[in-house]
């Protein structure tokens, strides 16, 4: 069965992957890039190479979407995903159902701080940014893989509160929503909230090894990240459009503050079309 690690992009899901990653896939808890391939990002092309589709068309792969998750549990293990889609159908497909999924662990940022990150990684202006957070039909895939692979990454995300609110109101699995703020915050006691879930609903009877926890979260701290990504590189740091470099992926972390970087005007229209998920995330 699949258990997703699911967000809206630049949230902080690949944080958490990292964070679980070091703590189910190594011995003592202590982050190794090599492990973060045991959570990997569906959909991709690999999971469609046995089906038919064509990779011109943006959509075409949803209708597989289904069936790739039928096959990837074949051998009825747990498997963690990372995903930015959508719950709920798409064309009338849906992205995932209870006979193939477990659970779910949602990550939600402040979508003002998401903006700013939405910022460096895909190089938009303020302007590109908010309609990029606000579209209701936006979709994602990876540019620079797209005359190989087409669109068999398509990942539809859609709005910020679209995305949210998709995952928080779906009933077909159970689910656990964290704050970016507070994984940050407090990184120990919502990492062993997460595992401590994760075990509940996937009936795992394993004790938990609170000295894996504290290794895994003193191994992938921001800095620790950022510093191993200016010396050694970052697989998942995307290349820049105007030429070979490569945007850091760990950028800003703790030093996003939205209050500080936005101006007054882009403020303002967040906070105007985000009412009613700001107030309720108590931001």
């Amino acid at each position: 069965m699949i258990f997703w690690i699911s967000s809206y992009p630049k949230s902080g899901n690949t944080w958490l992957r990292i964070l679980l990653a070091s703590y189910y896939y190594t011995k003592d808890g202590i982050y190794d890039e090599k492990v973060l391939k045991n959570i990997d990002q569906f959909p991709q092309k690999k999971f469609f190479n046995e089906f038919n589709y064509d990779q011109k068309i943006p959509t075409d792969t949803i209708k597989l979407w289904i069936k790739a998750q039928e096959k990837i549990n074949q051998d009825k293990k747990l498997k963690f995903f990372k995903t930015h889609n959508t719950f709920g159908k798409l064309n009338n497909f849906d992205f995932t159902n209870k006979e193939n999924s477990i659970g779910c662990v949602y990550v939600v940022r402040d979508p003002r701080n998401v903006i700013t990150s939405l910022k460096n990684f895909y190089e938009l202006k303020d302007d590109q940014a908010f309609k990029w957070i606000t579209n209701k039909n936006q979709y994602i895939y990876d540019v620079h893989k797209f005359e190989k692979d087409g669109f068999s990454d398509f990942q539809f995300i859609s709005s910020w509160d679209t995305n949210f609110e998709s995952w928080k109101t779906q009933k077909k699995i159970a689910i656990k929503i964290i704050r970016y703020e507070d994984l940050l915050n407090e990184t120990y006691a919502v990492l062993n909230d997460v595992i401590s879930f994760i075990h509940q609903i996937t009936n795992n009877k394993e004790k938990i090894y609170k000295n894996k926890i504290k290794n895994a979260v003193i191994s992938s701290s921001f800095s620790k990240l950022k510093d191993k990504e200016e010396k050694e590189g970052f697989s998942e740091a995307p290349q820049s459009k105007s030429g070979d470099s490569k945007i850091p992926f760990f950028n800003l972390g703790p030093k996003n503050n939205w209050k500080i970087i936005l101006n007054d005007d882009l403020k303002e229209k967040l906070n105007k079309v985000f009412k009613k998920q700001l107030e309720e995330l108590s931001y």
